[in-house]
C-alpha cells in the first residue's frame, strides 16, 4: 500500500481492507516501518519499532483487524517488551506481563509494532529527555508535540500508525491532540481499566485510552477497552448499548457551557479564542443553548491538587532504585524531577493529606457550579503548540516550584477533570497560522455516550478529515 492511500484512511477502513483481503497485516506494518524510517529521523516520535513487527500474528476477525499500533512507553505494558518510561533509570526494563489494556488490543486485532516517546515518567506536558531526545510537531518541526503521549501523536498525525495508546493524568492525551491536530478522548474514571499493575492510577487522575484521528475510531475503540478487570477499585456504570451505535443516534437539544474566560494565568490567545467562538456558533446553529460561564475552580488549587498527586508518585523511587541497584542522581534522573523528588521526600503527612483534601474540594466546587450543564465548551490549550523547552523537566535552570507553576499555567482546561474524573475531548476544529487548535468538550460523568454523538455532529460541521501536516 502506498503511504499517502495508507496515511489518509482510519484504523477503522484498514481493518475493513485487512477482513476483504485487499490488503494483508504484514503490508500494512510494511508501510508503518517505512514511514517510520522516512520520517522519525525528523520526529524523534517512536524510541523502538520492533524488529519482528511484521511476523506478528493475530486475529482477523476483529474491529482493527491487522492495524498498525504504537504502545506509550509508560503504563500500558506488554510482556518481555522494554518500558523505561522515558527514564535513564529504567534503561533496559522490560515487562513481565501483558496488561488489560493490551490484552484487549490485540484481541481486537491491533498489531504492537513498537514504543512512543514520553517525556521522563510522563512529568511534563512537553516530550523532552536526556534518554531519547526531543520529539518534534509534524505541523512544525520547531514546535512541540505536547505531553506525555507527544510521541504517539506525533507518530499518528504524521501518518506513522492511524492510532496509538495513550494516557492522562493532567491533560496528556488532550494537550497533544491539540497541539497535533488529531482526537483525544480521556475517558471517564474507571472506564478503561489499568489492570493489573495501574488501577487507581496516580490516586485516580490518570486515565489510558487511545488518540486517533476519527471519531469512529474513538468510538470502536472505547468498545474494545471499555469493562472492569478484577481488583479495580469500582466498577463504574456500564454503557446502555455499544458506543459505536451511538454515533447512529441523533443528539438532543443541550445546555452547554462556553469558557471564554481563561481559568489561570495564562490568556487564551486570539486565533485560539476565535475557534472557540466558531465552534460556540456551530453548536448554537444545531440548537443547542449555549451560556457563558466563569472559572468554575481555582487555578492555583487544581495546580496543587494535580501537580501534587504527580509528585507523591515519586516518593517509590527510591525503592525501585535500590531494587535495580542505581544511585538517583543526575546520571538516572533528570534536573527538574531530581528537584522534585527532593521536595516531596520532604513533605510531611499533613501535606499530603492536604493534597487529597484540595482534590476532594475541587470535585464539589466543579460538581457545585458546572453540575447544571450537560456539557461544557473550552479551548483544550490556551495556545497552539509553542516552541520546544519551554517547560522541559531537562532544564537544570529550572527550580520545582517554577516548573510545577509553569507547566499547570498552560493546562489549566484540563487537570480539573482529571481531578473530578469526568469524561473530556479534545477535536481539531481549528487552525492558527498553520498550527492545529483543539476544542475540549466535558460531559457528566460515565456519559461518554453524549460525548461521541456531539463529537460526530462536530466532525460533519467542521470536518478535519482532509488536513494533513506538511512533513
Amino acid at each position: 500500500m502506498d503511504f499517502d492511500t495508507y496515511r489518509r484512511l482510519d484504523a477503522t477502513a484498514l481493518a475493513d481492507l485487512v477482513r476483504r483481503g485487499e490488503v494483508s497485516p504484514a503490508e500494512l506494518i510494511s508501510t508503518a516501518r517505512a514511514a517510520h524510517d522516512r520520517l522519525n529521523p525528523a520526529l524523534n516520535a517512536l524510541v523502538e519499532f520492533y524488529d519482528d513487527a511484521e511476523g506478528q500474528d493475530g486475529p482477523m476477525d476483529g474491529a482493527f483487524a491487522g492495524v498498525p499500533f504504537l504502545r506509550k512507553d509508560i503504563g500500558a505494558t506488554e510482556a518481555g517488551r522494554l518500558q523505561e518510561c522515558g527514564s535513564r533509570l529504567l534503561r533496559g526494563q522490560r515487562a513481565a506481563v501483558d496488561s488489560a489494556l493490551t490484552r484487549r488490543a490485540k484481541a481486537a486485532g491491533l498489531r504492537f509494532v513498537g514504543r512512543s516517546a514520553v517525556p521522563e515518567l510522563a512529568f511534563s506536558g512537553f516530550t523532552e529527555t536526556l534518554l531519547h531526545g526531543i520529539t518534534r510537531n509534524p505541523w512544525a518541526l520547531e514546535r512541540s508535540a505536547g505531553g506525555s503521549s507527544g510521541g504517539a501523536a506525533s507518530a499518528v498525525a504524521a501518518g506513522i500508525v492511524p492510532m496509538a495508546h495513550a494516557s492522562d493524568g493532567g491533560g496528556s492525551i488532550r494537550i497533544p491532540a491539540s497541539w497535533c491536530g488529531l482526537v483525544g478522548l480521556n475517558p471517564s474514571r474507571g472506564r478503561v481499566s489499568g489492570a493489573p499493575e495501574g488501577q487507581d492510577s496516580l490516586f485516580g487522575l490518570a486515565r489510558e485510552f487511545v488518540l486517533c484521528r476519527s471519531v469512529r475510531d474513538m468510538a470502536a475503540m472505547l468498545d474494545v477497552l471499555a469493562g472492569p478487570e478484577p481488583g479495580d477499585p469500582f466498577v463504574i456504570p456500564p454503557p446502555g448499548r455499544p458506543f459505536l451505535q451511538e454515533l447512529d443516534l441523533p443528539t438532543p437539544p443541550l445546555r452547554i457551557g462556553v469558557a471564554r474566560q481563561a481559568w489561570g494565568s495564562e490568556p487564551i490567545a486570539p486565533g485560539v479564542l476565535a475557534v472557540l467562538e466558531q465552534t460556540a456558533a456551530t453548536l448554537d446553529s444545531m440548537g443547542h443553548r449555549l451560556e457563558e460561564i466563569p472559572p468554575p475552580v481555582s487555578a492555583d488549587e487544581v495546580a496543587a491538587g494535580v501537580m501534587g498527586a504527580f509528585c507523591l508518585g515519586l516518593a517509590e523511587l527510591p525503592q525501585i532504585a535500590a531494587r535495580l541497584g542505581r544511585p538517583l542522581d543526575h546520571t538516572t534522573l533528570e534536573p527538574v524531577i531530581l528537584k522534585l523528588l527532593d521536595q516531596t521526600l520532604a513533605m510531611t503527612p499533613p501535606q499530603i493529606m492536604a493534597i487529597f483534601d484540595t482534590n476532594r474540594r475541587l470535585r464539589m466546587q466543579m460538581a457545585e457550579r458546572t453540575g447544571q450543564f450537560d456539557l461544557l465548551l473550552t479551548p483544550t490549550v490556551p495556545i497552539p503548540a509553542p516552541p520546544h523547552g519551554l517547560f522541559a523537566t531537562t532544564r537544570k535552570d529550572l527550580s520545582a516550584q517554577d516548573f510545577a507553576q509553569g507547566d499547570t499555567s498552560l493546562f489549566t482546561f484540563l487537570g480539573p477533570f482529571n481531578v473530578t474524573g469526568q469524561p473530556s475531548i479534545s477535536l481539531p476544529l481549528g487552525m492558527d497560522g498553520g498550527l492545529p487548535v483543539g476544542m475540549q468538550l466535558v460531559a457528566r460523568f460515565a456519559d461518554e455516550a453524549l460525548l461521541l454523538r456531539i463529537a460526530r455532529d462536530l466532525e460533519q460541521a467542521m470536518p478535519w478529515a482532509g488536513r494533513f501536516p506538511p512533513i
